[in-house]
């Protein structure tokens, strides 16, 4: 299922063809009938280097809109909504996200042959890091603490919404491997329900994997984690999902976006992902050197206590949930790739590299480094 008109970055950090076909007339046409804001001269200024869906910026005598395109496997009108109903709780209490624009029926996630659209506005400020891979660590404390600031804030506002957990695991960071008193059990038991990361794990030996690489750092956490209450949170917080302010002179946030993460998870889960975003040079490890930014990491969390206090008890448990952080949504990335695009390698890659991988890293002298940083700063 690929597409070589169109290259999106791979998971190696390297240009491959897309799993899925550009944004290009054809859809600009479709939407031009959906959301007549659009105006009658539209095209594609820009088209998304992201590999999950097709996005794109598109240039019209209106302005610029960003769209992005989904496949109906991975989202439907109803599981998007759950992410729009979040973002406009979000803007309601005052958080600087993007605007969710409707269409001329009022929906904001229309359907169209086998294919679910969503569009934004183009937010306020910067985008700074748009040309950054995925896995890019932050190299600025400064910006890093503003991110920190932004992030407490976002959770300020948060706080009041209640929705239920998503409708889907595909691309979505969720926690609820990390909270059970037993994963292996909870994993299994969902299996039935998750055909495409069951075929996957058929051919592994995941439970001695999982015993071998994640159990070690979950002993004890479910227990500690009872006491973080759920929150709905971003879940990707990486700078190339901000937008910065051009006229100032220390680093400053103007708009937050892409949302496709979010779910109900907590504080300490957002903020342990933010470090693991930010704070770890993940595809730097094959050159053996140190890929932990251990001040990327302080700094993030200091920023994040200038706004929302955090007991040292909790910085404590931010450092223990730090290397399985990403359990979930590794298990996600597997079934995405095994069981809609059938991309065995990508699927070895998410499993191998990225679920085993990462939170083995954390038992070697660097990840070490960083985790002692963090207990120490609590």
């Amino acid at each position: 299922m690929t597409h070589t008109a169109h290259l999106v970055q791979g998971l190696d950090n390297d240009a491959v063809a897309a799993d899925w076909p550009a944004i290009d007339a054809r859809d600009v046409a479709w939407l031009r009938g959906r959301y007549p804001q659009l105006g009658t001269e539209v095209g594609v200024a820009w088209h998304s280097p992201r590999p999950l869906s097709a996005a794109a910026l598109l240039e019209s005598s209106r302005g610029r809109v960003f769209v992005k395109r989904h496949h109906h496997s991975v989202r439907n009108a109803a599981s998007l909504g759950e992410e729009h109903r979040f973002i406009a709780h979000l803007a309601t209490a005052g958080v600087p996200v993007v605007q969710v624009l409707r269409d001329a029926d009022g929906g904001t996630a229309p359907e169209h042959d086998g294919w679910t659209y969503e569009l934004h506005s183009v937010g306020a400020g910067q985008d700074l890091y748009r040309d950054a891979p995925s896995w890019t660590p932050l190299a600025d404390p400064a910006a890093a603490r503003e991110a920190g600031r932004m992030l407490a804030t976002l959770h300020q506002a948060s706080a009041s919404y209640h929705a239920p957990q998503r409708s889907t695991h595909l691309l979505v960071a969720r926690d609820d491997l990390i909270r059970a008193a037993d994963p292996l059990a909870m994993l299994q038991a969902d299996l039935d329900q998750r055909p495409g990361v069951a075929a996957y794990l058929a051919r592994q030996h995941w439970q001695d994997d999982l015993q071998r690489a994640v159990l070690p750092w979950h002993a004890g956490l479910a227990g500690r984690l009872h006491a973080e209450p759920r929150l709905w949170a971003h879940n990707d917080w990486h700078v190339s999902n901000l937008l910065w302010r051009a006229d100032s002179k220390a680093p400053q946030v103007h708009t937050v976006f892409d949302f496709g993460l979010a779910s109900p998870t907590s504080a300490l889960f957002d903020l342990a992902t933010a470090i693991e975003r930010n704070a770890i040079a993940w595809l730097a490890l094959e050159q053996q050197t140190d890929a932990a930014r251990i001040a990327i990491a302080l700094a993030l969390v200091e920023g994040y206590r200038q706004v929302l206090p955090v007991s040292t008890a909790r910085v404590q448990l931010l450092a223990d949930l730090l290397p399985i952080v990403h359990l979930d949504f590794a298990l996600s990335e597997v079934e995405y790739f095994n069981g809609i695009t059938a991309s065995p390698g990508n699927a070895d890659v998410a499993y191998h590299t990225f679920l085993l991988g990462h939170a083995l890293w954390f038992k070697g002298r660097h990840g070490q480094a960083l985790l002692q940083a963090l207990h120490a700063a609590a």
